[in-house]
């Protein structure tokens, strides 16, 4: 019974995860303006509030919110897909777990930066 109980919890949560949207795919509709909206929402929820941190607290996840909005507004206007697909596959993809538009942001500008960028002595 236990074992049903954490299952239909774990159902639940997964669920009521809103959709990643990919920034280069928004089209800027009011449709995709909540998705993204509850995306964000729901991810600083998940990662504040039910993941190894303990930071639920209602200034930090409004302030977390806003960096990560900020974030995604940035990333509509980016240049390179190739580099924000790659960056997007390594940190939502793949075996890290860190997929919010802030980190995403961050780390697309230093690939940005170091695709272009060769050895010298």
């Amino acid at each position: 019974m236990k074992k049903l109980l954490g299952l239909a919890a774990l159902l639940t949560t997964f669920a009521a995860q809103a959709d990643f949207i990919h920034p280069l795919d928004f089209n800027g509709s009011d449709a995709q303006k909540q998705e993204v909206i509850d995306f964000i929402q729901s991810r600083v929820k998940a990662d504040y509030c039910n993941g190894q941190l303990d930071m639920c607290q209602p200034t930090t996840l409004r302030m977390m919110e806003q960096q990560n909005l900020s974030a995604f507004k940035k990333l509509t206007q980016a240049k390179d897909r190739k580099v924000m697909d790659r960056v997007i596959k390594d940190y939502c993809n793949g075996s890290l777990d860190m997929c919010n538009y802030t980190t995403i942001e961050m780390m697309y500008q230093q690939n940005l930066k170091a695709s272009g960028e060769k050895l010298t002595w």
